[in-house]
């Protein structure tokens, strides 16, 4: 895979320590061609597949890699409305795969996917993976988890600080597969970077056992590729519930 210069990249996906099979997905993607590079930038989805073990892994595949294919051949020049086409033609191809194979009922995924181009970063998303922005010691979440306790946390039921231990934190409201309309969520305006910034994409299988004083304090205390170990180390110390999936960018030659 290549990397041009002025990002540092690292993933790393682990089974955990309860599941028998992997059903996350992710890839990291550049255009080999230099004057398309100038047009794409850089593209990272994750995905969470659901649905059993065949169909979970299905899902998320089909979705990181529509993803990838729509975007790289999109026509359009702004690439939040690319991100936004991509992964609603991810969502038509999982349902039209179900369709097809009957064993396959009820599959689907989350899927979150980021692009930065030059120094600024556009991003869309369905389900609870998320992506952080780490900026001089401090974490903030971009993603909204599209889930019954997300809702609860938006109406004030909940407060965020015990969402992540909430017993029904698990049952997503959006995932691509799931009815026959999907809503992408992603930002009005692409946020712009700086040098040092960092991005974490991340499943439920890490940010549900670590917490996000945790997440910020391993990005800043080592480079991407030890960080990614770190973290997937800490989540099955705790008993790694789930699959475990994590991609960290580091802006910055």
């Amino acid at each position: 895979m290549r990397v041009r210069p002025g990002v540092e990249v690292a993933s790393l996906s682990d089974v955990g320590c309860q599941r028998e099979n992997n059903e996350d997905s992710h890839l990291y993607w550049e255009p080999a061609d230099d004057q398309a590079f100038q047009r794409k930038g850089r593209l990272a989805v994750i995905a969470d597949g659901m649905g059993g073990h065949e169909g979970g892994q299905e899902a998320s595949r089909l979705a990181v890699d529509t993803v990838r294919e729509i975007y790289e051949n999109s026509f359009r020049d702004d690439p939040q409305a690319a991100l936004v086409e991509s992964l609603t033609a991810a969502h038509t191809r999982i349902l039209n795969f179900a369709e097809q194979h009957p064993a396959f009922q009820g599959m689907g995924t989350t899927c979150t996917a980021l692009v930065v181009l030059g120094h600024q970063l556009y991003f869309a998303h369905v389900g609870d993976s998320r992506l952080y922005l780490m900026r001089q010691n401090q974490i903030l979440r971009l993603t909204r988890d599209h889930s019954y306790v997300g809702r609860l946390v938006e109406s004030g039921l909940v407060r965020p600080e015990d969402a992540e231990n909430h017993p029904q934190r698990h049952i997503l409201t959006a995932a691509l597969g799931a009815g026959r309309e999907v809503a992408v969520d992603g930002p009005e305006h692409s946020t712009p970077l700086r040098d040092g910034d960092t991005l974490l994409l991340c499943t439920d299988g890490l940010w549900s056992v670590v917490s996000e004083s945790e997440l910020e304090m391993a990005v800043a205390q080592a480079a991407p590729t030890e960080c990614c170990a770190a973290l997937v180390k800490l989540a099955r110390e705790r008993g790694g519930p789930d699959n475990i999936t994590l991609q960290v960018l580091r802006v910055g030659d």
